[in-house]
C-alpha cells in the first residue's frame, strides 16, 4: 500500500479506535519522525527528499489529528461516511439547545457582574459536559460504531469546546 493512502492510524502503526493510548501515539509518532525526518535524507537524491518531506508532513498531521480528542472523532466519523459538516449541519436537540441558551445566559451574568466564582462554575460544568461527550463519543465509536450518532456527540462537543474558550476569555478578562 502506498503511504499516501493509508489512514492516520495506519500511518502511525495504530489501531483504528477513538480510544487512544497517548503514550503510545507520542511514541509512533516519535519512532516514525526520527525515521522519515527530511534532514535524514539531506545527502539523497530529490525524490527521496520528497518522500521523505510527505512522510514527515503526513507524520505531523496524524499526529495532530489523532492526539485531538475531537478531530481524532470527526475523523473517524469521516472515515466511516459520516462526515460533520460542522458549517452546514447545525441541527442539535430542543434540549441542547435550551441548555445552550442557559450558559450563555449565566456567562453574560457573570460577566456582568465580574463574578469570577460564576465563571468557574460554568467553566467546571463545560468541562464535565465535555467528558460525559468524549464518553458518548467513545461508545457510539468504538463501542456500537453508530457513526451518525457519534458525529452528532462530537457536533455538541465542539460547541460545548468552543464556548468553553469563551468561558475562560472572560475568566482572564477578569483577572487582568
Amino acid at each position: 500500500m502506498n503511504f499516501l493512502d493509508q489512514s492516520h492510524f495506519e500511518l502511525l502503526g495504530l489501531p483504528e479506535r477513538f480510544a487512544i493510548d497517548a503514550q503510545a501515539l507520542q511514541g509512533a509518532y516519535r519512532r516514525l519522525q526520527a525515521a522519515v525526518h527530511p534532514d535524514r535524507y539531506a545527502a539523497s537524491g530529490a525524490t527521496e527528499r520528497r518522500i521523505a518531506m510527505q512522510l514527515a508532513t503526513g507524520a505531523n498531521e496524524a499526529y495532530r489529528t489523532l492526539s485531538d480528542p475531537g478531530r481524532r472523532a470527526a475523523y473517524l466519523c469521516e472515515r466511516h461516511g459520516q462526515p460533520l459538516n460542522a458549517e452546514t449541519n447545525t441541527a442539535m436537540s430542543r434540549a441542547f439547545l435550551m441548555q445552550q441558551m442557559e450558559w450563555r445566559e449565566a456567562l453574560e451574568e457573570a460577566r456582568a457582574s465580574r463574578d469570577a466564582g460564576a465563571l468557574a462554575g460554568l467553566s467546571r460544568l463545560l468541562c464535565d459536559h465535555r467528558d460525559r461527550l468524549l464518553d458518548e463519543i467513545g461508545t457510539a465509536i468504538d463501542r456500537d460504531h453508530d457513526w451518525a450518532r457519534a458525529a452528532d456527540a462530537v457536533r455538541r462537543w465542539m460547541f460545548v469546546d468552543k464556548f468553553g474558550a469563551e468561558v475562560a476569555a472572560a475568566e482572564d478578562g477578569l483577572a487582568a
